[in-house]
């Protein structure tokens, strides 16, 4: 019986590669580079055993071990990871980035090579190896010293640097033979349709996932994740990214869910085996003619690695304010390439970037960095002593006794700069997501349309869709809710002009944007789109129900993308009683008393008059006055001299008031600031009429608030109660807006007095035989 080829070579592979990762785990090195040696034992250039016959399609399934490591690489990333990973590890990873390209660029026009080639040795270099580096530090027992946490940190925004890198790499072998400004074009167009892919993956597929939950069991689960792997990777590689970032981002987004440890546990053996290929695959590749003739590169590229980390993600380290010894640690550690380099490598070849020399000379730099890795991770203390005693003792001991938190305090003023950072982002992710919309309409949703009805119909229907979707997008950029903001207005009236200026950019760039919308759709003429476009941003400007779609939106995505690290927490805690299970609410919102002062402006005004909700977003929870308790005060009630109000708002909100109460509110004497759980105890010796109690209500389809926002659900003057917290699944939103939609399925938290329990019970919202201290206690 005749076998074909690709199983005769898969024998092969697999007989050999055993015997060589058993051989490697003996004398204790990295699987990666038994791999590689039975590669080469496999490849023409050792004759003595048989040779791999179908390279075509060992091939293939090398390009499905880069998919495979980058999902898995992906799984293990997760973007809150991002988030969370800290200062410390972003100045050192930008420090060490920057550098090394410069180092590999010079060192590659130093060997002689073209301006391509320096490049990407300059970016392979800047990529360190998480394998080599978590099997040293796992060899060594320092998995728990401090400084690996921000070595760890480092690698994962190298390996952003990485993806990016993949990017620009792809980007460039699409704009081959056109101009700078075609390249650029292209880079942004690509950006772009990364952004609306990762907010669309974000929102869609941990939804899906938990709706069909009950359905999966460990086979079929396995085949969706792949089925969500190889999906992404045709929609990547359909608007031009590479298969390996689909791959990764699709990693990244099921990290970030709570299905993230089971995935990564059944697609592991297809990650190993598809993974061995990919690196067999490269060590048929290394040619020893090549690396004979190109041995004084291989060493210059060594020397230049290994010294270049060392001085360069040191350097980072210190600039982001940590000790010298912690930053000789760290910079030890990162002194080798990896099997990113091997990745991007290989992309570089098959995208004809880069000569075919450079893959085996950084193959053999990381086969040797591999094995100098240990060794230097071993000495690190030896080499801070020897740099200590270099280093004059006045400089070193002011390294040493400075910190990030020094640099923070001596900043003055953080507001404009929150601000602008919040104010730019939410308006560049927004607009991308129109443009977005505005594509797919365009180019999918108009040609289909007009298949079926005439075309100007199509182009209308096309044009309904793509500007309802981008309605709640657009109304939410008009919709202020910044603290920062707030606070600039009450510090200062001068900065009132520019603030209002930032706002009326925004609504010139919303209309701008639905008019180009409107104009590509229909070819009308923008002076004719004038009224019509100004009337529309009014029109969405004012709704409350766009914006309660956008929180909803909102919140969704939230939740999806904190779903892991809140099913995490959750059970991380070792008592699920309802006394810990709802510490996120009592105790990140504060209670601020204040006593209306003699000859204050605000005696005599009605509460709905005084507009402190909508300006500073807290809530007036209850009056004392003349020693009668008034629970949730009507918002006709009139404020008296010496009355003692009592406002609930999370720390930021509260802050912002007081700031707002220094400036503005002449003769309100602030008391006490305690937690909602604090203030709701410090009441347990009054009447029951005069307390205020918090419950937790899980909403059903047939309470009357369910599909309506905060302000239209009566719930202050239904149930004389304040909405103060809600959990849609595992996702916690405290203090909600007033346009915030509630849900069936929501759990909600109510805080009032005794006549909201009577109504509780009343209404069956909760039963008689409920604690009457309330859930919280």
């Amino acid at each position: 019986m005749h076998l074909p080829s690709l199983i005769i070579d898969l024998a092969l592979i697999l007989i050999v590669a055993g015997i060589t990762t058993i051989l490697f785990k003996k004398i204790r090195q990295p699987l990666v580079l038994g791999y590689i040696v039975a590669g080469f034992l496999l490849s023409p250039f050792f004759p003595a055993l048989p040779t791999v016959v179908d390279t075509h399609s060992i091939h293939v399934w090398s390009e499905i071990g880069i998919i495979c490591l980058m999902f898995g690489l992906g799984l293990e990333f997760s973007f809150s990871k991002l988030i969370n990973v800290g200062g410390t590890a972003v100045i050192t990873s930008v420090t060490e980035v920057c550098g090394m390209f410069l180092f590999g660029f010079l060192a590659g026009h130093f060997l002689g090579w073209n301006n391509k080639d320096s490049i990407l040795l300059g970016g392979m270099l800047s990529m360190s190896s998480t394998t080599i580096i978590i099997k040293a530090f796992e060899e060594l027992n320092m998995m728990k010293e401090k400084f690996t946490k921000i070595v760890f940190g480092a690698l994962v925004v190298e390996d952003i640097v990485g993806i990016f890198l993949m990017v620009i790499m792809s980007t460039a072998a699409l704009g081959t033979g056109g101009s700078g400004w075609e390249l650029a074009s292209t880079i942004q167009r690509l950006m772009l349709y990364l952004v609306i892919l990762l907010a669309l993956g974000i929102f869609v597929i941990p939804t899906f996932l938990k709706s069909v939950r009950e359905l999966m069991n460990d086979e079929t689960m396995m085949i969706v994740s792949l089925g969500i792997c190889f999906g992404m990777v045709l929609l990547f590689s359909y608007v031009g990214f590479s298969t390996a970032l689909g791959s990764f981002v699709a990693g990244s987004i099921l990290a970030g869910t709570i299905f993230a440890e089971k995935i990564e546990h059944l697609v592991k053996p297809i990650k190993d085996l598809f993974g061995a290929v990919f690196f067999i695959s490269v060590g048929m590749l290394v040619d020893p003619a090549v690396l004979k003739s190109f041995a004084a590169p291989i060493v210059v590229i060594t020397v230049t690695t290994i010294i270049g980390k060392l001085i360069f993600s040191s350097l980072g380290v210190l600039f982001a304010g940590q000790k010298l010894d912690t930053a000789v640690r760290s910079g030890s550690s990162l002194a080798q390439i990896g099997e990113f380099a091997f990745i991007i490598a290989a992309l570089g070849t098959s995208l004809g970037l880069t000569s075919d020399f450079l893959y085996p000379v950084v193959v053999s730099v990381s086969v040797i960095t591999t094995f100098t890795t240990p060794f230097l991770i071993k000495n690190s203390d030896n080499l801070y002593l020897l740099i200590k005693k270099a280093v004059p003792g006045k400089f070193l001991e002011k390294l040493d006794n400075r910190t990030p938190d020094d640099r923070v305090k001596q900043e003055k003023d953080q507001h404009w700069k929150l601000f602008l950072k919040k104010y730019f982002t939410d308006m560049v992710v927004r607009f991308a997501i129109c443009l977005g919309i505005l594509q797919v309409g365009m180019y999918i949703a108009e040609p289909f349309f007009e298949r079926f009805m005439p075309r100007f119909e199509g182009q209308l229907l096309a044009l309904f869709i793509v500007t309802l979707l981008m309605a709640p997008l657009l109304a939410s950029l008009l919709y202020q809710r910044d603290k920062n903001f707030s606070i600039l207005i009450i510090k200062n009236k001068s900065n009132r002009i520019i603030l209002y200026a930032f706002l009326a950019l925004r609504a010139i760039l919303t209309a701008s944007m639905i008019t180009f919308t409107i104009n590509k759709f229909l070819g009308v003429s923008v002076l004719w789109l004038f009224l019509p476009t100004f009337i529309f941003v009014i029109l969405i400007s004012r709704s409350d129900w766009l914006i309660g779609k956008y929180l909803e939106i909102e919140t969704q995505f939230f939740a999806n993308f904190n779903e892991k690290n809140l099913h995490e927490t959750e059970h991380a805690k070792p008592d699920k009683t309802a006394e810990t299970h709802h510490d996120w609410i009592s105790e990140q919102l504060l209670v601020t008393e204040y006593i209306i002062g003699n000859g204050c402006k605000e005696i005599g005004l009605e509460i709905k008059s005084l507009g402190w909700g909508q300006k500073y977003r807290v809530n007036i929870i209850k009056v004392i006055s003349e020693e009668k308790h008034i629970n949730t005060p009507e918002a006709s009630y009139k404020l008296r001299e010496r009355d003692r109000i009592f406002l609930l708002g999370t720390a930021d909100r509260t802050d912002v008031f007081e700031i707002a109460v220094t400036k503005m509110h002449e003769n309100i004497e602030r008391q006490n600031r305690v937690t909602l759980k604090d203030f709701i105890l410090s009441e347990e010796k009054e009447p029951d009429e005069n307390k205020l109690f918090c419950y937790a209500v899980p909403v059903e389809s047939w309470q009357d608030f369910v599909g309506k926002n905060l302000k239209d659900s009566e719930l202050r003057t239904e149930l004389y109660s304040n909405l103060i917290g809600v959990q849609r699944g595992g996702y916690q939103i405290i203090n909600p807006d007033v346009k915030f939609i509630i849900k069936n399925g929501d759990q909600i938290w109510l805080l009032g007095g005794y006549k909201m329990v009577r109504g509780l019970i009343t209404g069956a919202y909760i039963t008689a035989e409920k604690n009457i201290l309330g859930d919280l206690l």
